[in-house]
């Protein structure tokens, strides 16, 4: 990382000011999900103003297939510009090359799931927006959000479920919460009682350097290979506990989700994904679908375009 652009956004950091800075849109995807961040694309064209660029994270073999979507404002970005040239995909022998893995001699063997983590992280030190707003490719606008919503009196909005990680509950995030602890060098608590993990969710550009840079400070490594290192991680989970724990400044808290996502279960017919859209919560401005699941998306466009 530029150890200027982490110099200079430190620097800039305690200068907050009441107009939002630039924003932009992050998403990182692949082949398979092309269809749907097609229609993020269209529902966010659609309906989200305030967004300055959209940026959309692929790897190298889906740069050409991703072009497609590109605009006046919007980006792909191969992450060959943003991760470390160590960090290598192949196609994973043990899913009967099915799926991708990212192999190095510095980390743990990482799947899709992990690397786009990292992108969406690496991204800030690439682009000069200040606030980066998060969302998913299988995520769908149904109504109007203006990205003004992720910043108030210098301050961005920092998704946090208080009370979120309870003993015994939900082990995957606490897991992630102590690995983050670890690399930021929190001693206590070792896991944090709130969760942050969430679909359309914002950072401070500034922060995220911030945040890289503590790491390779506690852990004497660039900060890729630290993650990876465990491979236990959760980017949401890793800059809300820096955010609150040792920053402690720049962002305002909100615990309501603005998306209402379906995260496992049954693929929905129509019936069912109508009422999933009527059961939105006041303040929700889109869906999230996980595509693994299987819902028809012809059925989702239909729904939208008859809004």
């Amino acid at each position: 990382m530029n150890e200027t652009v982490v110099r200079n956004a430190h620097m800039a950091f305690g200068a907050a000011v009441a107009a939002r800075p630039p924003t932009a849109m992050v998403t990182a995807s692949y082949a398979a999900d092309l269809e749907r961040c097609r229609l993020l694309c269209d529902t966010m064209d659609r309906f989200v103003t305030g967004s300055d660029r959209h940026y959309i994270l692929v790897e190298p073999r889906d740069v050409a297939l991703f072009r497609q979507l590109e605009g006046p404002r919007r980006t792909v970005v191969d992450e060959r510009e943003l991760l470390p040239p160590w960090l290598h995909a192949w196609w994973d022998p043990t899913s009967l090359f099915r799926r991708r893995v990212w192999v190095s001699l510095r980390t743990q063997p990482m799947r899709g799931w992990h690397v786009q983590q990292l992108r969406r992280t690496a991204i800030a030190g690439h682009i000069a927006e200040g606030l980066l707003a998060y969302c998913d490719s299988d995520v769908a606008f149904l109504k109007p959000f203006d990205c003004d919503a992720f910043w108030r009196d210098g301050k961005a909005r920092l998704f946090r479920r208080d009370g979120g990680l309870p003993e015994g509950g939900l082990g995957n995030h606490r897991i992630w919460s102590r690995n983050a602890g670890a690399v930021l060098g929190i001693v206590s608590p070792a896991v944090s009682p709130h969760d942050y993990v969430g679909t359309l969710i914002a950072w401070r550009r500034d922060a995220v350097l911030g945040m890289c840079e503590r790491i390779e400070a506690v852990t004497g490594r660039p900060w890729p290979e630290a993650l990876g290192r465990d491979r236990r991680f959760s980017e949401c989970i890793l800059y809300g506990r820096y955010a609150d724990e040792v920053l402690r400044s720049g962002h305002f808290h909100d615990a309501r989700e603005l998306c209402k996502v379906h995260w496992e279960g049954q693929a929905m017919d129509e019936a069912a994904l109508r009422r999933f859209v009527e059961a939105m919560e006041p303040g929700q401005v889109a869906i999230g679908l996980q595509s693994f699941i299987g819902t028809d998306l012809a059925r989702i466009r239909r729904l939208i375009e008859a809004r």
